[in-house]
């Protein structure tokens, strides 16, 4: 990691600046003037991420830099944990690149999850598929014919051949994005043919205070004064954070339009009566595996509410 610091001072200088590495608890911040500088973070409560701006103090008498606060965010991209509990991802973002492709099998159900993720906080949603240089489809003609009616643009290319790379460059531009996806879909080479001038290692190992390694969680690479490009570690799974139950419905916007018409306004699209969203299934409206994708959803909110009044209820 880079160790420069601000010229030595007699007193604590401050400055704002933008976080552009995580390891563990360590961080990388860049200053306005471009300089990138190690940190810490004050204490164990703050929670920060790649993509956060935070205000920061050199400490000349210990010759360290430390992030004290974390400012407002526009928009936070987070996960729930195994226990429901919210997890930060990413901040500021204003568009989410959800990476698939042929190999690995692609999991959309984690696609939908990421989708509504993206959704619920406000940040515009994209599928790119990687890997279409090779023979096999990463996404079926139905499902993408399905994604896209939903209002989730798609663009293939291949960050092997550069097919296609043109467009993905031209998503980026002008816009906070983050990558995500599966282990394998090639975001390591996505972001290294997208950020050409940059040193662009994932998986990173580096060392912190007391000598241990630590993985490098996620890092941010300007583009251009406008464009910044988040690389995140990839996944096996993935849950959103949904806080309520109307939440799950924001990924699938094709559902939300057809609720209307359910007999019930509670209508939960499950087993109820007169249901416009089952009809639409069963008429073959509605594409069956994104229905299958909600009710999932559905299911693994009623297990995060369940857990935590669990926790609620052994804490009084």
């Amino acid at each position: 990691m880079p160790t420069e610091k601000p010229a030595k001072a007699t007193r604590v200088e401050l400055f704002e600046a933008r976080v552009v590495a995580a390891y563990g608890r360590r961080f990388e911040v860049r200053d306005r003037a471009g300089e990138r500088h190690a940190a810490r973070p004050r204490g164990r409560k703050l929670s920060i991420v790649c993509g956060d701006r935070v205000s920061c103090e050199y400490d000349a008498t210990h010759d360290e830099i430390v992030i004290s606060a974390v400012l407002p965010r526009s928009t936070l991209l987070a996960r729930a944990n195994l226990r429901g509990v919210s997890e930060p991802v990413a901040a500021n973002l204003t568009q989410l690149l959800v990476v698939i492709a042929t190999e690995p099998t692609p999991d959309l159900f984690v696609l939908d999850r990421y989708l509504c993720a993206a959704t619920a906080a406000g940040i515009r949603g994209h599928i790119v598929v990687n890997k279409s240089d090779l023979p096999n489809n990463a996404l079926p003609i139905s499902d993408a014919a399905a994604y896209q009616a939903a209002g989730y643009p798609i663009t293939r290319c291949s960050a092997a051949t550069g097919l296609h790379l043109e467009k993905v460059q031209a998503l980026l531009r002008a816009a906070t994005s983050a990558l995500v996806g599966q282990s394998g879909v090639g975001k390591s080479s996505l972001v290294a043919a997208l950020a050409p001038s940059q040193d662009v290692k994932t998986g990173e190992l580096t060392r912190d205070d007391e000598g241990r390694h630590t993985t490098t969680a996620s890092r941010a690479f300007e583009l251009d004064a406008n464009s910044w490009l988040i690389d995140s570690p990839g996944v096996r799974d993935f849950a959103p954070t949904l806080e309520h139950i109307e939440q799950t419905t924001l990924g699938f916007p094709e559902i939300a339009r057809l609720a209307p018409a359910c007999r019930f306004q509670d209508c939960r699209h499950l087993q109820e009566p007169n249901c416009a969203v089952q009809a639409a299934v069963a008429g073959g409206r509605l594409n069956a595996r994104r229905y299958e994708s909600y009710r999932r959803l559905r299911r693994l909110h009623d297990d995060f509410a369940t857990a935590r009044s669990a926790r609620s209820h052994r804490s009084r």
